[in-house]
């Protein structure tokens, strides 16, 4: 894609001028003052340059390039003005974090230098932000598959959470659902150091000796320390590291930390992992969450009540034995999925994808599996077909 620059200025000729000047080098669109600018970033962009004429009536270069940062953060931005004073350059740096300041008039070569430079770091900030978002992506893929490999009833209960937390975040409406997922994804990783007797004990909700105690005390902190290391997952490991703490400031870690000073995702996860551990049990959903409300001080009220939401939405599923074939996306495993010699390959609750799918039919043509599978099927995506209905649950929290 061809990069494209927008200039704004409150002088239509001015903008008129860089149109004729520039418009056979460079993709141009011009806005009218501060106001269409940001209409402009808003719904033409991504533009790779933004530049700004200094005085304009109603919102000044400076406070328009610093609405621009907010709002793309990789556009780079330059100050085009005839006010060249040092306490102008000075704010405009550090308000609109300026790439460069021009003085006007600018020669159309010294505009043009500086334009293709603009251009240059434009592509060098969002080439090194996409090798980042490939090298997370890919960090996060290898440690759930480590996961799944090493310890399948972890990995599914990290996908159970997972699609807790995103459901609820999505009923709180925030904005920070990519981190509650991945968060969920993380969580379990350090119970691969834990014996599998503890980790049956605390999957089925059974007693554990203090030795045990102490050790799943650990789990959050060894996981956070190992995603410490990779670049831009820091928020993410504090969540994970917060995700045993009670709202009230009492749990782990101990300190001083409590109610909304507790990351939002730890606070969602902390709901979600111990209603999971509940349902683990063998409570019904429509027991868990009156159980959940007991616990006085444990959990944020706001994530509770989101909870109740989504359990109240996964009511409008019904419970399906489908053969293999007909496994498709977004269906949630409702039982495990386990080889013929009784190997456990997918965990309850999963959500089903392509890679899921994609595993099974590969372990069916090698191993083999145990069919058919009881799978939940959202009731406004079933047709009447070959599906044979086991247990229809409208409305239904159990």
């Amino acid at each position: 894609m061809t990069p494209k620059v927008l200039f704004v200025d409150d002088d239509p000729n001015i903008l008129a001028a860089y149109q004729r000047q520039l418009r056979k080098q460079y993709l141009i669109d011009t806005a009218l003052a501060g106001e269409r600018g940001l209409e402009a970033v808003a719904k033409a962009g991504p533009y790779a340059v933004i530049v700004s004429d200094l005085k304009m009536p109603g919102m000044n270069g400076i406070q328009f390039l610093a609405r621009v940062r907010e709002m793309a953060p990789d556009a780079v931005r330059m100050m085009l003005t005839g006010f060249a004073e040092l306490q102008t350059a000075i704010d405009a740096v550090n308000e609109g974090n300026i790439f460069r300041f021009l003085t006007k008039p600018c020669p159309p070569e010294i505009l043009s230098k500086a334009l293709d430079s603009g251009i240059e770091q434009y592509r060098l900030i969002t080439a090194e932000r996409e090798l980042l978002e490939k090298t997370l992506r890919g960090s996060i893929k290898v440690l759930t598959q480590i996961l799944s490999l090493l310890n399948p009833e972890a990995f599914g209960r990290a996908s159970r959470i997972s699609r807790y937390t995103r459901e609820i975040g999505l009923v709180m409406k925030t904005r920070e659902i990519w981190q509650l997922e991945t968060a969920a994804m993380l969580s379990q990783i350090g119970f691969i150091l834990l014996p599998e007797e503890a980790l049956k004990k605390i999957y089925h909700g059974q007693q554990l000796s203090s030795e045990e105690t102490q050790l799943l005390d650990m789990h959050p902190f060894i996981t956070a320390d190992l995603l410490k290391n990779i670049p831009r997952l820091e928020s993410i490991a504090r969540i994970i590291s917060y995700q045993e703490k009670h709202f009230d400031g009492s749990g782990i870690p101990v300190d001083d930390v409590r109610r909304e000073e507790i990351p939002l995702g730890a606070r969602v996860l902390k709901v979600a992992l111990d209603f999971d551990t509940l349902l683990t049990a063998g409570d019904s959903k429509s027991k868990a969450i009156p159980q959940l409300k007991q616990r006085t001080g444990w959990y944020d009220p706001s994530v509770l009540t989101a909870l109740e939401a989504v359990v109240w939405i996964e009511g409008k599923f019904q419970v399906r034995v489908i053969p293999l074939r007909d496994l498709q996306d977004n269906m949630i495993l409702d039982d495990g999925v386990f080889t013929t010699g009784g190997t456990l390959l997918i965990a309850k609750g999963q959500e089903v994808n392509q890679l899921i799918r994609k595993r099974l039919h590969n372990f069916a043509e090698i191993e083999g599996i145990k069919e058919p599978l009881q799978v939940l099927v959202p009731l406004f995506q079933v047709p009447s077909s070959r599906f044979k209905v086991k247990t229809p649950i409208f409305g239904n929290f159990s």
